[in-house]
């Protein structure tokens, strides 16, 4: 279940790192990566423990060998 961006760690070091290169403010990155998103926002991890938990459980048995994006809509399809 390869996941988008979402609201960790790593995208806090991903933001200051592209405000430190591209000279802007944090928040100005945020907001940036927040409007390339379908959804405009970035995810909360608790979306993706939500949607991971549910492929675990014992219901899911006949999903079998599928990419789930949880990318807020940032790809429109799986190749």
């Amino acid at each position: 279940m390869p996941p988008g961006q979402f609201n960790a760690d790593w995208i806090e070091m991903l933001i200051a790192n592209m405000a430190k290169t591209e000279n802007k403010s944090p928040t100005g990155i945020r907001t940036m990566l927040k409007k390339r998103n379908p959804a405009s926002w970035l995810g909360e991890i608790g979306e993706f423990g939500f949607a991971y938990a549910k492929m675990c459980n014992a219901h899911s048995g006949y999903l079998k060998g599928q990419n789930i994006l949880i990318v807020g809509g940032s790809f429109s399809t799986t190749t």
